[in-house]
């Protein structure tokens, strides 16, 4: 479990984080909206607040957590603890949340499966998206990126394509979870290649990536920031990106539409909720803060370093951009035929 630190606590304690992504994003400046441990008119924060991350621990939605938690507990002078609660592809962390007292005190650090996906692939969920939740803002959106063991049979899309083919079910791939953009990233390329590939479902796309690694998957469309470090290393090979334009980081890699599926585009997004019925001027605190916190210059540039797109809104827009994500994902699953079981 993370807990994130005051000012005043041991720099000993910030040094034992891992994840490069992590490490980079922390040398970013803090841009508050007044002097560390401030409180808002209202008295919120006054003890500490909790961020569920619904997933393992060094993925995407978790890094982007504690480096978030982290300046939240600078300003308000609070501890921001994250917790990782795993499981369901997402559902059993984010329920809890839904559950939790509605005082802004707990969140989720959520994605598009845990709200725009999740609710037309599971038959019966344990939350209603919609109306469980209090939209606070998104926070980052990122291309997957397609990469496979650097000793794999195949260096292209096509050539993947075509192995597959002439193999059918023999393909596997990885994701963070049903519903997760890991597992409808695959479930696309399968309906718009033909390619029978066997989907490997984990709690988190970290386990995925420590199978591929030693063989035991064939492929993972990993979110771009937490595949970046591998792919740099030369441990995995990328076949493509799922944006509809290459990634800055990888300006020589093509996407998988270029690679030869036209039409194909997947892009994970990220967001924080607070329990529906929160007090409105708690979220809008909330918001303020993280809103300020990723339009700092620098944590601009290191989230953007790592392939990702920062993109702070309204509650109101955010709310509007779920309900649309909703529908068109719900038509995907219906075509792609996908189920949990």
């Amino acid at each position: 479990m993370f807990k994130t630190i005051k000012k005043d606590a041991p720099a000993a304690s910030a040094r034992k984080r891992p994840l490069t992504f992590l490490a980079l994003l922390g040398v970013a400046a803090l841009l508050g909206a007044g002097a560390a441990g401030a409180q808002t008119a209202q008295g919120f924060p006054n003890k500490p607040v909790t961020i569920n991350v619904p997933f393992s621990a060094g993925g995407t939605t978790d890094i982007l957590a504690r480096v978030i938690g982290q300046r939240l507990s600078e300003h308000w002078g609070v501890s921001v603890v994250v917790e990782n609660k795993p499981g369901a592809g997402g559902n059993i962390g984010t329920a809890q949340v839904a559950r939790a007292a509605p005082d802004g005190y707990t969140l989720v650090m959520g994605t598009i499966g845990t709200h725009a996906i999740n609710p037309s692939l599971y038959k019966s969920m344990p939350y209603d998206a919609i109306k469980d939740f209090a939209p606070i803002t998104r926070t980052a959106m990122v291309p997957n990126a397609l990469v496979v063991p650097k000793n794999a049979p195949y260096d292209t899309v096509k050539e993947l394509i075509a192995y597959g083919r002439a193999h059918p079910g023999k393909l596997t791939f990885g994701s963070s979870g049903h519903g997760s953009t890991l597992h409808m990233s695959g479930e696309t390329f399968k309906m718009m290649t033909g390619v029978d590939m066997v989907h490997v479902p984990y709690k988190g796309s970290t386990p995925a990536v420590t199978d591929l690694l030693g063989g035991q998957i064939s492929m993972i469309f990993d979110n771009l920031p937490s595949a970046l470090p591998h792919i740099k290393a030369g441990r995995l090979k990328v076949l493509a990106v799922t944006s509809a334009q290459r990634s800055d980081q990888l300006p020589d890699v093509p996407t998988v539409a270029e690679a030869g599926v036209p039409g194909y585009e997947v892009v994970s997004w990220f967001g924080l909720w607070a329990p529906a019925k929160t007090p409105d001027d708690v979220v809008s605190e909330i918001n303020k803060q993280v809103v300020a916190i990723i339009q700092t210059p620098d944590m601009q540039k290191q989230i953007r370093d790592q392939g990702a797109v920062p993109n702070p809104d309204t509650p109101a827009e955010f709310a509007a951009f779920i309900g649309s994500e909703g529908r068109k994902w719900a038509e995907v699953v219906r075509r792609a035929n996908v189920t949990t079981e």
